[in-house]
């Protein structure tokens, strides 16, 4: 019975050892993997900024009117096209009640005396004639006359624009909205019947439309603070409008802010840019935009792919892995120049020919895809 026991326990103790062989020689064949390398190579690099945005119609307006009231007309659409000086739409005034009352008493109040001064005119005209009375009496009797006159006539105008909304109701009438530019008729967000209120010192207004010019478009986006002090006005950009595909539209810097914004931790400064459209192509206002600016160029840099790098999780400092003639990989730390994103300038580190290791998945991914070093 002893030696049975034995016999089963060597067994069992022989397996057990084969099992941790196996477990050994699996860990050493994954330890040795191995792995992909590429070399250096020479590229030209270009860094760029891009910043996001719109496109909008450089000259915008909105007509407000002079007068509160009611559209009466609107006499255009959506989407038209006006000349400076077209009729846009019409407001009808509707007086207020005790606004009119009180012209109307003021025009009696100044008719009375007018007619008191006529009176007291006409009397010492008569004596004056007569040599009764100095010219002095009679000029300030005429010249009280001439004040009623105009009192009464400035009583009977103000009853005019309270009721009508002008004196005359022509043209020219406050009642009439009238472009300002020429253009194309963006918005109109009233609509006959709605009750607006006139533009003054204390109140902004009721818009009646929007006008702008579209054949003169600006980009309106921002731009990180890293890259505000590498651009300057002047500068030629490229401007991509995201409802028209492979089409780009060249565009110049006018405007860079002194004062940038901060959103969402970053600091954010805005540009603008003047935005050359070809003829023939259609634009629309607020279409969404994304501005190219290129930084920085160098031809014929030596460069590795930037998916190859690792960072130092102590010191963060970019090393690369470099496989050496026994099979090893080494830890080399690298000097960064510019980058594009994909491509990243080594300017200390690595030499010609060495192999460097090509440590993730997704790097291999970025190759086979033909996203690797452009020569």
């Amino acid at each position: 019975m002893s030696k049975t026991v034995k016999i089963i326990i060597g067994i069992v103790g022989l397996i057990l050892l084969l099992v941790v062989l196996k477990y050994f020689k699996d860990a050493n064949s994954k330890a040795i993997e191995d792995f992909k390398v590429e070399e250096p190579f020479y590229t030209s690099i270009n860094t760029q900024a891009v910043a996001t945005g719109k496109l909008n119609p450089e000259e915008e307006i909105e007509l407000k009117p002079q007068i509160s009231g009611i559209i009466d007309e609107i006499l255009v659409e959506e989407g038209d096209k006006v000349e400076k000086g077209d009729l846009i739409a019409k407001i009808r005034v509707v007086p207020n009640e005790q606004s009119l009352v009180s012209a109307n008493s003021q025009i009696k109040t100044a008719q009375l005396a007018f007619n008191n001064a006529e009176t007291l005119y006409n009397r010492n005209k008569s004596l004056f004639e007569k040599g009764v009375i100095a010219q002095q009496d009679f000029e300030n009797s005429e010249l009280s006359f001439n004040q009623a006159k105009e009192t009464l006539r400035q009583a009977q105008n103000n009853y005019q624009i309270i009721k009508r909304g002008s004196i005359s109701g022509g043209a020219s009438a406050n009642t009439n909205i009238i472009a300002q530019i020429s253009g194309t008729i963006l918005e109109i967000p009233v609509r006959e019947g709605d009750q607006v209120i006139e533009s003054n010192n204390f109140n902004d207004g009721t818009t009646i439309a929007t006008v702008a010019d579209m054949s003169q478009m600006i980009f309106e986006g921002k731009v990180d603070e890293a890259e505000v002090g590498k651009i300057s006005e002047g500068k030629e950009i490229k401007v991509v409008l995201g409802a028209i595909k492979d089409k780009d539209f060249p565009a110049t810097l006018i405007f860079i802010a002194p004062k940038g914004i901060e959103e969402n931790g970053a600091v954010q400064f805005t540009i603008k840019a003047n935005v050359t459209i070809d003829e023939g192509i259609n634009v629309r206002a607020g279409y969404s935009a994304n501005a190219e600016i290129d930084i920085e160029s160098k031809d014929s840099v030596f460069a590795i792919r930037e998916a190859l790098l690792q960072y130092n999780r102590i010191t963060e400092k970019p090393f690369v892995e470099i496989l050496e003639e026994e099979g090893k990989y080494k830890n080399v730390d690298v000097e960064l120049g510019i980058s594009d994103g994909i491509n990243v300038e080594i300017t200390e580190g690595l030499k010609e020919g060495d192999k460097v290791k090509v440590w993730n998945k997704a790097s291999e991914d970025e190759k086979e895809e033909g996203r690797g070093p452009r020569h």
